[in-house]
């Protein structure tokens, strides 16, 4: 194993990446179709086709999500993942015509870079023919170019996010993976050690302040926009539409654990699931509340790597560099 969303069987991951302007998205794809599910936790989100992966609604199965910078610009890029998908006659079929079903979230990176570059149909189609299975990189890649974190005391504070990835296999060998595109307003922390690994950095000595304390002391105030974590889970587990938004669900309590603030009223915090089925044993209840609670552990994981991962850009030390 890679320890990376593509050790699900059927998935494949490929990025664009402008690492001058720093911004970029990230295609994850599965052909063949995955039954999805979503979960939206932050208050100001940037998506795309989450309504038709919700519980009562026709469709099950998409072919790709994608996950791109450039704020509410970058959402034009899905119709590039939906052309290349098209090309091979992927999608819903509807007579003699293939729609391809693609989700997508946004973080906002334009504050990094050159904000007027922002990924569109054209690098959305680049990505998705770069996709790949094996290992994902991870860091200043695809939608992880420009994002940042910890960004309670402002722009001379902040750290560089990225994009990380992790995954895990279950004694019954259900796989279940995850990839994280974390810009978040709050501090990152490793729920292992509960030590902080990205936080606001002290200006006259180093290490990192505390969010939660800056916040809770009123000497700061939640930056009015530019973060967001989104990510996708996905697993070879037989799920339905309803099984797959209750993994979304529990996958954000591993954002809860590895981002402090989480959820809160400027971020765009929002989880994809896409379950390929490529184990055909059916799912209880039971297997649904262990692949959930592992969505979390793994989605925390990557939030962690993807930090780790990140290089240091103008305006945004790696904590590599620290």
């Amino acid at each position: 194993m890679w320890n990376a969303i593509t050790d699900v069987a059927g998935i494949r991951v490929g990025h664009w990446t402008d690492a001058k302007a720093l911004t970029g998205c990230t295609a994850v794809l599965c052909e063949r179709g995955a039954v999805a599910g979503v979960d939206v936790r932050g208050a100001a989100p940037g998506t795309r086709e989450t309504d038709l992966m919700r519980p009562g609604t026709l469709i099950e199965r998409v072919q790709g999500i994608l996950l791109t910078g450039g704020s509410a610009f970058g959402l034009d890029a899905a119709g590039g993942v939906m052309a290349w998908l098209e090309e091979r006659g992927a999608g819903f079929k509807i007579g003699t015509w293939s729609v391809p079903l693609v989700g997508a979230a946004v973080i906002f990176d334009l504050a990094l870079g050159d904000g007027s570059v922002r990924p569109g149909a054209k690098q959305g189609y680049a990505a998705a023919k770069g996709a790949k299975d094996g290992p994902v990189a991870e860091g200043n890649v695809g939608a992880g170019a420009g994002a940042t974190v910890a960004k309670m005391l402002g722009p001379a504070a902040l750290v560089k996010g990225g994009l990380g990835t992790a995954s895990k296999r279950l004694g019954d060998g259900t796989v279940i993976g995850a990839i994280v595109v974390v810009n978040a307003g709050g501090e990152i922390v490793d729920p292992k050690s509960g030590k902080t690994v990205a936080g606001p950095r002290k200006a006259k000595s180093k290490g990192f302040e505390s969010t939660m304390a800056l916040l809770q002391a009123k000497r700061s105030a939640p930056p009015p926009g530019g973060n967001t974590t989104i990510g996708v889970i996905a697993t070879d587990a037989q799920l339905t539409k309803e099984q797959a938004n209750k993994v979304a669900q529990m996958a954000q309590n591993g954002l809860a654990m590895a981002v402090r603030p989480a959820h809160t009223m400027f971020d765009g915090d929002t989880i994809f699931v896409m379950a390929t089925g490529e184990r055909k044993q059916r799912t209880n209840r039971s297997d649904v509340t262990v692949i959930g609670a592992t969505a979390a552990e793994v989605t925390a994981e990557a939030i962690v790597r993807a930090v780790k991962a990140a290089k240091s850009v103008p305006g945004a030390p790696a904590i590599r560099d620290l």
